[in-house]
Formats: structure tokens, C-alpha cells, sequence
């Protein structure tokens, strides 16, 4: 991160590396083209500013595009590049380069928030989830004459709080249908390098549940958390011995493995020490995994929510560019990678100085040190592991310091200082 560049040449820079690091990671990529209206750079940059400028349509971007930079786009131009199947494919590749850039660097600076579960260091762990906006105004209705929300399907990086994006559910012509667009995506990205390499855990709500289609995955290192329903069959057939000493396992009532239709998977029963109320958790996960840091995961799932509501109220990411699928698919992207880049900002201010902290964390701190205390009123208590650093929302005021920061022109340098600044002491 180059702190005497401009933030808008920063964002610039970014995108040309993850261009060429993606151009350099395949042998003959069939996207590469040259386009001398639009860049491939260019049009990577620009969609990244479109998410985070706060705008009603791409016409409305286009505009400020040329009344704040004097950089005159073409309106047709830009909207069939949208559209370009080549475009798309190469946004594929190119957002995963940006990701791959963006988890070196905020590793670089050992941000990493699962460091409590050494356990899963063999582990690439992500917390995934459908995501639905509203349809395009020109979507076509569906043979039921009707129109739904358009639909995505996100994974969050549980060590780093960064985005992936996995797929597109639906254009808003039909109904979504999540669960097998998930498994059509793990199944096609199974031969990858990446996934060859290391071990993959999606912790996911409880529609997931297919006991079969998990059970298999485990031969391409595809494991899952989930929470049982409470109408699930399953019947239990060994019980887990587990270190009941460990702080890891609080709350932990028993650790077994049930059964069903002949497919064996592993269930967590998990008492609250705080409300009191049962938990049962569904892993796939080896019997060597600690219990407890199923449970953990799956309370931790719930930070992607966050992650979708800076991209509704601080991004206005609420409707869907065109329902043309290459559109959507390229909105879903660049969301995503415009999403890191501020998380990555973030980031990196609250490491400055280990005296300061940010201000969403300490207040995070004293409401869990009040429910610790009216908890002890009641002979109870907050799990300890609650206690440790999380992947917090972005602060609105992060976003709206990157947009205006892009308005204005300012350094990175000045940028961050002003984040920096936000941070207050860590005990008064």
C-alpha cells in the first residue's frame, strides 16, 4: 500500500496488479483482449467506484464520473461491457487475485481472528450465505407472471473478515433456490489447485443440511458446520470423549455421532452458560475437532450479516444492475472486492498503536462486561471465548471517510491518519 499515492490511484493500482498477477496465473487466458474504449483496467476501477460511490443507477454514476473527474465514459460503451461474457471471465479471475492480494496483506500484519482455534490452522474457514436485493426495474416476469428479489451467495473469511463471492442464485425471474447452487459451485471448484491444497470448512445456516452430499464431500476436504433442525431423524451411535477441562469446550453438554439413512455425521449439544438455551450443531469435521469450537464457528457465522448490511445502508447496493446474469455476476464481484478494500483500511488503522482501540470494539467490550454482570446475578456466565477480538461491522464512518476521501483526492497517508485518529484508549 503505496500511503503517498492518491486514494483513487491506489485503487487504480490495485486493480491493475490483480489484472496482471490474474493475466500471469493462466497460461493463455482466453479473456485477454485489448480494448481501447474501455480497459480492462479501467473497467475493473470503475465498477469498483460505482459500488462505493453512493449513487441511484449507472447513468447517475456515469454522470458524476464526468462532472467530478472530467472522465467522459460512453453510456453504451459502459453498459455492454456489463453485459460481455469476455468481461465477466475476466472479473472472475481478476476478483480472485484482488482477494488473494488483499488476505497477504493483512497477514503481512498478523490480523488474524481465529488464532484462540490453533486447531484449524490446516483449515480455510468461511462463513457463507444467500444475499438478495432487489430486482432490476426492466427484469422480466417469470412464467407465474412474477418477479423476486435477485440473489447471491457470499462466503466471508472468518480470519480476516474479507468477502468471496460464489455464485449468483437468481436474476429475480424465479424463485431462489440457494442450497443447490452451493453444491454446484463447491462441485465445480473441487479440481482446483486451491483445493487441493488445504482443507476447506463452510459454516452455513440449516437449510444446508444434505447428510449424503456432505459425507462425500469429505474425500475433496469439503467440510461443513450447521445447526440441527429440530425436526431432524437421526439417531445417535457413539458417543465423543472430549476435554471437558478445556476453556474451548465451555458449554459443551455432550459430544456424539448420530446417524442417518446409514450417512454418520457429528451433533454438538451446546448449553448457553449465559441464557441457558440448547444448541445442536452438525459437523462433518473430524472427531479431533474440539466441540466447543464447532459451537464457536457457527456463533461467529452470524458476522457475514454484517457484511451485508454495510453493503445495504452504507453502499446502497439494494438493487441489481440489469438481470442480465454476466451484470449481475460482475455487480457480486466488484461488491465484493469493494468490500475488502474498506475492510482492509479498517484494518489496518486499529493495529497502529496497541493502546488504542477502535471505538466499536470497546463499546462491543462494555456491553459484554454488563452481561457478565447481570449474568453473575443470575448464577450465570458469558462464555470467555465471546471475549476475544472479532470481525466487527465496518464503521460507517470508515465508508463515508473512502468516499469522500476518493471525492477530494486525498492520500492514502491522510486517509489513514484519519482513521487513525478515530481510535480511542483501550481502558478510561
Amino acid at each position: 500500500m503505496n500511503k503517498l499515492s492518491s486514494l483513487c490511484d491506489h485503487i487504480m493500482g490495485h486493480c491493475y496488479d490483480s489484472i496482471t498477477r490474474a493475466l500471469s496465473a493462466e497460461r493463455h487466458p482466453l479473456w485477454q483482449r485489448s480494448c481501447p474504449e474501455l480497459s480492462d483496467t479501467d473497467f475493473v476501477r470503475l465498477g469498483v467506484l460505482r459500488v462505493i460511490s453512493v449513487v441511484d443507477s449507472g447513468r447517475h454514476f456515469l454522470q458524476n464520473n464526468k462532472d467530478l473527474y472530467c472522465d467522459l465514459i460512453a453510456h453504451s460503451t459502459y453498459f455492454k461491457s456489463l453485459k460481455s461474457t469476455r468481461r465477466t471471465k475476466m472479473l472472475e479471475a481478476v476478483e480472485i487475485q484482488s482477494y488473494a492480494l488483499q488476505c497477504k496483506q493483512l497477514a503481512s500484519q498478523d490480523i488474524d481472528y481465529l488464532k484462540q482455534f490453533p486447531e484449524l490452522n490446516d483449515y480455510r474457514v468461511d462463513a457463507a450465505d444467500g444475499h438478495f436485493i432487489d430486482h432490476a426495474y426492466h427484469t422480466q416476469k417469470g412464467d407465474n407472471g412474477k418477479v423476486y428479489a435477485a440473489g447471491f451467495i457470499y462466503a466471508m473469511n472468518l480470519r480476516n473478515g474479507l468477502l468471496r463471492s460464489l455464485s449468483c442464485i437468481t436474476n429475480g425471474t424465479q424463485r431462489h433456490q440457494e442450497i443447490p447452487v452451493l453444491r454446484r459451485y463447491i462441485e465445480q471448484h473441487n479440481s482446483s489447485s486451491l483445493n487441493q491444497q488445504e482443507k476447506h470448512l463452510y459454516v452455513y445456516d440449516k437449510a444446508v443440511m444434505d447428510y449424503a452430499w456432505w459425507q462425500s464431500q469429505k474425500g475433496q476436504q469439503n467440510y461443513m458446520i450447521s445447526v440441527l433442525k429440530e425436526n431432524s431423524v437421526a439417531t445417535s451411535v457413539k458417543v465423543i470423549d472430549f476435554d471437558n477441562s478445556n476453556a474451548i469446550n465451555t458449554g459443551v453438554e455432550s459430544y456424539a455421532i448420530y446417524e442417518n439413512k446409514g450417512i454418520k455425521f457429528n451433533v454438538v449439544h451446546y448449553r448457553d452458560p449465559e441464557t441457558g438455551k440448547l444448541y445442536r450443531f452438525v459437523s462433518t469435521l473430524p472427531e479431533s475437532i474440539n466441540p466447543g469450537t464447532i459451537a464457536m464457528l457457527y456463533f461467529k457465522r452470524w458476522t457475514i450479516e454484517k457484511a451485508y448490511n454495510n453493503s445495504k445502508s452504507n453502499l446502497k447496493e439494494t438493487k441489481a444492475w440489469s438481470s442480465h446474469l454476466n451484470s449481475l455476476s460482475n455487480q457480486m464481484r466488484l461488491t465484493a472486492m469493494s468490500y475488502n478494500m474498506m475492510r482492509v483500511f479498517e484494518e489496518t488503522s486499529k493495529i497502529q498503536n496497541p493502546e488504542l482501540i477502535h471505538p466499536s470494539d470497546k463499546k462491543y467490550s462494555k456491553a459484554l462486561e454488563k452481561r457478565q454482570l447481570l449474568a453473575k446475578k443470575n448464577a450465570c456466565f458469558v462464555n470467555p471465548l465471546f471475549f476475544h477480538n472479532r470481525i466487527v461491522r465496518i464503521s460507517s464512518y470508515t465508508i463515508r471517510a473512502v468516499q469522500n476521501a476518493i471525492i477530494t483526492g486525498m492520500s492514502v497517508a491522510s486517509l489513514m491518519s484519519d482513521l487513525f485518529a478515530q481510535l480511542v484508549p483501550r481502558y478510561t
